[in-house]
């Protein structure tokens, strides 16, 4: 008989998200509008499309190990030395390798209570022990947090900023305190994803001296390139230099890494993308408005909205948009689970969203 070891033997057989192709699948036919996975459906620069189908003849070459242009041209735009760039598959790779670092079997990690779960998944394959805070006003916080990691001695304290799944952000000055009173012993990850949509003042300054601090940065949000899987760790060079240890060194490819570096060079397209999304959003909040929903105001590609009941309604809501091949998503925790979760989207995906809204509610009010 097969057995796994007890930590994978005590897991659950579940995954974290249901993705919009296995819906397609089950239903046999495909979505409308695809506003749940906060893509980023404007697309990468032209520039990017351009480098990585030249890097595509070269794809018989694996990339290069060491990620040497690509760490060099982050280095830059950060302000930073290469040294203190790690690379890897998304954030959710590259989580996964800072979670192997420093967790063992019964370690303590603090985060908030219904924040990104894929980050959950990495602690729970490791045997850590998850502790929570709950979010305050749809808000993770920072107050809570730190004096919850140093109660429980954890080894690693999480949070995003802005955050998913609601969509608020901080500023930079709660975050500085935040990193300046993380316990010793705690190492802080910080997930920026989404953190070019953010308002200016959101990101502190960069401090590569700071050795309980990895700030994970990504590709995939407001680069338009969430398929590629690409993104990076920023931290002090001796933390960063764990990551050679066990990341796998050829799984970014040529063309990622050829179209990552066009991308952050293409800054004039990265503030059109921004601009393109803060219209949407704009339009997000008057479709909540319309409907009867209560938008939270968002610091990211995506609105989450009040739906002013219980999970069970919102639930409602999520299932009925589906039927009408509209992909949205929603919280998995109370209390975030009263509220829906929408991407957003070109004009015509948010004209789609508007025309079945309306009816959709009306079957289940």
């Amino acid at each position: 008989m097969i057995k796994f070891v007890p930590i994978i033997e005590a897991l659950p057989a579940t995954v974290p998200f249901v993705g919009p192709e296995t819906l397609e699948r089950r239903n046999g036919k495909k979505m409308r509008a695809r506003l749940g996975a906060n893509e980023n459906v404007f697309g990468p620069s032209p520039k990017v499309i351009t480098a990585m189908t030249k890097a595509a003849s070269e794809s018989w070459q694996y990339g290069d190990p060491e990620h040497y242009d690509l760490k060099a041209t982050i280095a830059s735009h950060h302000g930073v030395s290469p040294e203190n760039i790690a690379c890897g598959e998304g954030i959710d790779g590259l989580l996964g390798l800072a979670v192997r670092l420093f967790i063992e079997p019964g370690d303590a990690v603090a985060t908030s209570l219904g924040a990104y779960p894929t980050f959950n998944f990495h602690v729970a394959a490791s045997g850590g022990r998850l502790v929570t805070a709950p979010y305050v006003n749809d808000h993770e916080h920072p107050l809570a947090l730190i004096p919850l990691a140093a109660r429980e001695k954890a080894k690693l304290v999480y949070i995003a900023n802005p955050d998913n799944p609601m969509g608020t952000v901080w500023p930079a000055r709660e975050i500085k305190h935040m990193i300046d009173h993380v316990p010793d012993g705690c190492m802080m990850l910080l997930d920026e994803a989404y953190v070019e949509f953010a308002p200016a003042g959101t990101a502190p300054p960069m401090d590569v001296n700071c050795k309980n601090l990895l700030r994970f940065r990504t590709f995939s949000k407001a680069y338009g390139m969430a398929g590629v899987r690409i993104g990076y760790c920023i931290g002090h060079r001796d933390v960063i230099a764990a990551f050679d240890k066990i990341r796998n060194h050829f799984g970014i490819s040529r063309m990622a890494q050829a179209g990552a570096i066009a991308a952050i060079k293409d800054q004039a397209h990265l503030a059109r993308i921004i601009a393109k999304v803060a219209r949407a959003r704009t339009a997000l909040y008057d479709i909540a408005n319309a409907n009867g929903l209560k938008p939270i105001l968002s610091a990211t590609n995506f609105v989450s909205m009040d739906c002013g009941r219980d999970q069970t309604f919102a639930r409602a809501i999520v299932d009925g948009l589906l039927q009408k091949r509209i992909f949205i998503r929603m919280p998995g925790i109370a209390p975030l689970s009263r509220c829906i979760r929408i991407s957003c989207g070109t004009q015509d995906n948010l004209q789609v969203l508007a025309n079945a809204l309306p009816s959709v509610l009306k079957s289940i009010r």
